[in-house]
């Protein structure tokens, strides 16, 4: 009886603290910080950058591991992630595209985030068409994508053996990180709030400029600029852990990266723009805008302070207050509400409008793919010459850092 009594003690002991009964609290946190960190790994390192934008080639050691890794805690299947993902590039910000706060709105995204990617990874004709490339050997047939959620089931298994009743809220917290921090935090904040370095098409931002948590995810709009740059920092005060571990692996011999962000840099002041000028600003353009966009929003900034010293009216103050906000941005970008106030802004302030038209002008140079590159040279030294004309300063001193563009 005393036997039996024992076991069944010792059995009650492990179903309530685990093998890793003596497990301090920071024990399991860090524990539990190391396997979501793994996760995200695999998700920006293999899914993200491997096989969705083919950023870098893995070895076979940690594709397979990583792969692994993913089928115990997330459940996703490569194909699926990666047809998703090429989508929302291709439809970025469209009705089309599966996770868009511009569209959908923030709030869809942070609540039903992975309902929206769930949706998408079950539409054939998404799979068919942005899917391909992906593993399709015998493993993941037959198991990673025929039994996709039993990895995590057996993920669950591993927590309770070690922690008992306390694994299921280690489980829990992992299979929420990826939805809360990729799909809420990456697609939905990463396309609304954020600082940009580049002027990139869409909404993307940079949510933070240093991070572990998400792996240099958080970097996103250096990522939708150079979509398949392996690399996602551009900034000194940028940090890309998932690079780090990149680097690391290439140095084991077992990834080889593919393509990483060009550098706009500066050398001395040419008399007049050439085709390596223009090369350098073609190859930077998102980088070049986003420099013109900080002197639109300087303009808007100094017009503001002026109209509030001198007590102007309340709607012109709102009509620049928007201006600084979007000025700077494509039309097709503004939305539709605010564009009679630019409108107003920019007819009331003639350095405003000389500022904006000069811009379009220059995004002509990369937009215009029935002219030849010699006409292109020629239109970027007319528009140098004209910008240093123009009688604004920052324009003339923007024009002058262009004719020294080269690329590192």
């Amino acid at each position: 009886m005393n036997m039996m009594t024992t076991l069944t003690d010792a059995l009650v002991n492990w179903l309530a603290h685990g093998l890793w009964a003596e497990a301090t609290w920071w024990q399991v946190t860090l524990y539990t910080l190391i396997v979501t960190h793994l996760t995200i790994c695999g998700v920006t390192i293999f899914l993200h950058r491997s096989q969705a934008h083919r950023a870098l080639e893995l070895g076979p050691v940690p594709s397979h591991f990583l792969r692994f890794w993913l089928w115990l805690t997330t459940g996703m299947v490569t194909k699926e992630f990666v047809a998703v993902h090429r989508k929302h590039h291709a439809k970025c910000e469209t009705e089309e595209d599966p996770h868009s706060p511009q569209t959908r709105g923030l709030k869809a995204l942070l609540l039903t985030g992975v309902e929206l990617y769930r949706a998408e990874a079950h539409n054939a004709e998404t799979l068919k068409k942005y899917g391909h490339g992906t593993p399709d050997d015998w493993i993941e047939r037959n198991l990673y994508t025929r039994y996709s959620w039993q990895g995590v089931g057996l993920m669950l298994i591993i927590n309770l053996a070690l922690f008992g009743g306390l694994g299921l809220t280690i489980w829990a917290i992992q299979m929420v990180w990826i939805p809360v921090w990729a799909t809420g935090v990456i697609n939905g904040i990463g396309h609304y709030w954020g600082y940009r370095n580049f002027e990139a098409a869409d909404a993307s931002t940079n949510v933070v400029p240093w991070g572990i948590l998400i792996g240099g995810e958080e970097l996103h709009n250096n990522h939708h600029t150079f979509a398949t740059s392996a690399k996602f920092s551009v900034k000194p005060y940028e940090f890309d852990i998932g690079w780090l571990y990149i680097r690391g692996l290439e140095k084991l011999g077992w990834a080889k990266v593919r393509k990483t962000i060009p550098r706009l840099g500066e050398g001395d002041v040419k008399p007049v723009a050439d085709s390596k000028t223009l090369e350098a600003i073609i190859a930077n353009r998102y980088e070049v805008m986003a420099r013109y966009a900080k002197e639109l929003r300087a303009a808007c900034a100094t017009e503001l302070r002026n109209q509030q010293s001198k007590g102007g009216a309340a709607a012109r103050i709102g009509e620049l207050q928007q201006a600084m906000r979007w000025l700077h941005r494509d039309e097709e970008k503004i939305p539709q509400d605010v564009r009679p106030q630019l409108a107003a802004a920019v007819e009331n302030s003639p350095q405003l409008a000389k500022l904006v038209a000069m811009r379009e002008e220059l995004r002509l140079l990369w937009t215009r793919t029935n002219v030849s590159a010699e006409q292109l040279v020629l239109d970027l030294q007319a528009w140098c010459k004209k910008a240093e004309a123009s009688g604004i300063d920052a324009l003339a001193q923007f024009s002058q850092r262009l004719r020294a563009a080269r690329v590192v």
